[in-house]
């Protein structure tokens, strides 16, 4: 099972920017499509934005697109997720996820089996 860390989150105010990092040292990194998720107080956990494996598929969310980009560098074995003009409804845990390699998969959380530990994203003036 692939082993996955984000990080870049934190407290940002309202049309700011971040970067999510999500990292992993497994050296089959680059046949997994990832995806990133986030939950919020209260809610279910949903679809942000997915990445196939070699970034030739790249999936968004209404709410976001537009103003986030998912990219990846397999050479790092990171996939990164640019967010900008951020809004407190961006407000939320933010989780990245790996589906099966080379699988045909949708961008939803069932179709993602390895996750990481989630990094808090809170929008705030």
């Amino acid at each position: 099972q692939l082993q996955l860390v984000e990080s870049g989150g934190g407290l940002v105010q309202p049309g700011g920017s971040l970067t999510l990092s999500c990292a992993a040292s497994d050296f089959t990194f680059s046949s997994y499509p990832i995806g990133w998720f986030r939950q919020a107080p209260g809610k279910e956990r949903g679809k942000v934005s997915c990445i196939s494996s070699k970034s030739g598929r790249k999936d968004y969310s209404i709410s976001v697109k537009g103003r986030f980009t998912i990219s990846r560098d397999n050479a790092k074995n990171t996939v990164f997720l640019q967010m900008n003009d951020l809004t407190p409804e961006d407000t939320a845990v933010y989780y990245c996820a790996a589906a099966l390699p080379y699988s045909d998969y949708r961008c939803v959380p069932t179709d993602f089996r390895s996750w990481g530990q989630g990094t808090q994203v809170t929008v705030s003036s």
